[in-house]
């Protein structure tokens, strides 16, 4: 094998070095899709509730529409990949992104508030499928874990990037509220539009930076495009590197490289059904490990985290920098799982996180049981004092009220269809009164249920709907000293995920799937994935606000186990093999299993001696 001349190198160091960096942002807009909304929806949920009348479910929604936007892209997200290339993928990921910035800062009200989420959420679901199919497709076997956990790496300081974002507003806010309250609606109004604008930015670099790479060798060997796959294989590798890939990119392929663009059409048809042998076992365990990766409840919390922070223990802004400590320590701790993964392994890596998060959410759901128990339910009392479907309580009868100057009063009451869920502290006035004006789905989602499309209720049947209290507990307030200590469980919970399931997740998806189902694949495996995070925040406000927020620990704790089962005894080690040796790996798993089958149909007895 000739050497390479130093210049060459250095050529294909630069180029390996852009791509990351390209692909890199599009983890930096994954991790702002997902991280944004924690800091912005304490100054939503004023502005909705004051303004839009919007139900904790519709704020639920809102958070979840990122995910349920992904879900519906997921999905089509490898057949658009298929059909354009995977740099035409990225590029439109990007122009969505960019897009839904103004739509949401700009809204004025529900339904276009929750089609601009929808939107951010269909670009999110694209980058999900398309970068790590890109990068598992065009990266040297020798750097695809660290290139592929790069993603994650810059996914995590997306987050950060969120995360100071909503700090550096949270401190406006609160120097207007001690300075000019009358303002304060005002304020909160304008906060959370500027927290969706200052992400405009990286939608917009990622955008340009994806026009200068070049596509992936193996989606242009697949079209017949043999000298283009050649080249941008050299743009990473030596010649004689890039030659021996080609040759077995195109056996793996069944294209003998001779045979021309008939050749690859032939192969091309012969892409094959994920339901076949070979194909289920990478399939299904791929599909394992994505559903099992969000029902460790990771998005929800780092979605709801400045509410969760708040909700036990700490204040204010306080509960914004434990935001930036939740998201600073994935990023950190990615940065060293970026340097195991390719030294210790998927598996390894997998096995420690989930035995982490296992641990620390059991620890958090713990903490906030021991909260609960110590509050009284209150319902009984509060019911006789409503009046006309309305209930008015002032800072000194909730004081009288809880006997004591430190309370916490939380409380879920609904007028049919409209549930909300306050938390009041000392200082703070309870006004519950019927709805006059409800900003809910309207003409839009009479239409969709029209066709029983939409299994959403109609929210202008809270007009005239008696008050129902549903939840009401009253006690001593949570210290700072347990917030922090909640803080430390999360902060357990986020380095755990970011040290195994992080990192791990996106080469599994990638990395599992045989060639010829893996951006079918892959769409399939992320849209399961997308449908369990978005049933999770959609249903997490509702559920903590009736049930409290243990329940939701415990439930994610449980779901772990059946990751770090799945990881100990289903997944191999992929570690330093090329995606072809993977493939194999499967096809001989499925050739063994088939004669173990026809061996035992031989002796009907079992006996097989």
């Amino acid at each position: 094998m000739r050497p390479s001349p130093p210049e060459k190198q250095a050529t294909h160091a630069s180029q390996t070095r852009y791509l990351l960096a390209v692909a890199g942002l599009g983890g930096l807009l994954y991790g702002i899709d997902v991280g944004i909304i924690a800091g912005a929806l304490p100054y939503l949920e004023s502005s909705a509730a004051q303004l839009w009348k919007l139900s904790a479910q519709q704020l639920g929604f809102v958070v979840a529409a990122v995910l349920l936007g992904s879900v519906l892209s997921s999905l089509a997200a490898g057949a658009l990949a298929d059909a354009i290339g995977r740099k035409a993928g990225m590029l439109v990921a990007g122009l969505l992104f960019s897009a839904s910035i103004p739509m949401i800062a700009l809204a004025d009200g529900y339904v276009p508030l929750l089609l601009g989420r929808l939107l951010q959420g269909v670009s999110g679901g694209l980058i999900g499928v398309i970068v790590p199919l890109y990068l598992a497709e065009s990266l040297p076997a020798a750097v695809r874990g660290r290139g592929t956990a790069l993603f994650q790496l810059l996914l995590t300081i997306g987050l950060v990037a969120a995360a100071l974002i909503g700090l550096a507003v949270a401190q406006q806010v609160e120097a207007v509220a001690q300075t000019n309250p009358a303002g304060l609606p005002a304020m909160q109004d304008a906060a959370w539009r500027r927290i969706f604008w200052l992400s405009l930015a990286p939608g917009l670099l990622f955008c340009a930076g994806v026009l200068g790479l070049s596509e992936s060798p193996r989606w242009l060997l697949g079209r017949g495009r043999r000298e283009q796959a050649l080249a941008a294989l050299r743009r990473t590798r030596t010649h004689d590197d890039a030659d021996a890939e080609l040759a077995a990119i195109s056996a793996a392929a069944g294209n003998d490289g001779a045979a021309g663009a008939a050749a690859s059409a032939a192969a091309a048809a012969d892409q094959g059904s994920l339901l076949q042998r070979r194909f289920v076992l990478p399939f299904l365990l791929a599909c394992l490990i994505l559903a099992c990766n969000q029902a460790t409840g990771m998005n929800s919390v780092l979605a709801y985290s400045v509410n969760i922070l708040e909700q036990g223990g700490l204040a204010g802004s306080q509960a914004n920098w434990g935001d930036v400590a939740l998201k600073l320590a994935n990023a950190l701790v990615t940065v060293a799982a970026v340097v195991l993964v390719d030294r210790k392994g998927r598996r390894f890596l997998l096995m420690l996180g989930c035995g982490g998060i296992i641990a620390s959410l059991c620890a958090a759901g713990a903490l906030f049981l021991a909260m609960d128990n110590g509050k009284a339910d209150v319902r009984a009392a509060l019911a006789p004092l409503a009046r006309n479907e309305a209930l008015a309580l002032d800072a000194p009868a909730l004081r009288a009220l809880a006997g004591s100057d430190a309370y916490q009063l939380e409380i879920a009451y609904s007028y049919g269809p409209l549930t909300q869920v306050r938390t009041l502290r000392p200082g703070q006035a309870l006004n519950i009164a019927p709805p006059t004006d409800i900003d809910g789905d309207s003409a839009l989602g009479a239409a969709f249920r029209a066709v029983h499309l939409n299994p959403f209720p109609d929210m202008s049947l809270a007009q005239g709907a008696p008050l129902v209290i549903e939840r009401a507990r009253l006690g001593a307030p949570p210290t700072a000293a347990q917030g922090w200590l909640l803080l430390a469980c999360l902060l357990a919970f986020v380095s755990s995920f970011a040290v195994g399931p992080g990192v791990c997740v996106w080469l599994a998806l990638s990395e599992l799937m045989p060639n010829r189902i893996r951006s079918n694949g892959m769409s399939v495996a992320l849209l399961l994935n997308q449908l369990v995070s978005t049933s999770i925040a959609a249903v997490f406000l509702p559920t903590v606000g009736q049930h409290g927020y243990a329940p939701m620990f415990f439930a994610w704790a449980g779901c772990t186990v059946v990751y770090f089962l799945a990881a100990a005894f289903l997944l191999p080690e992929t570690r330093g093999k090329t995606l072809e040796e993977i493939g194999r790996y499967f096809e001989g798993r499925a050739g063994a299993n088939a004669a173990r089958t026809e061996h035992v149909a031989t002796y009907p007895t079992g006996d097989a001696s």
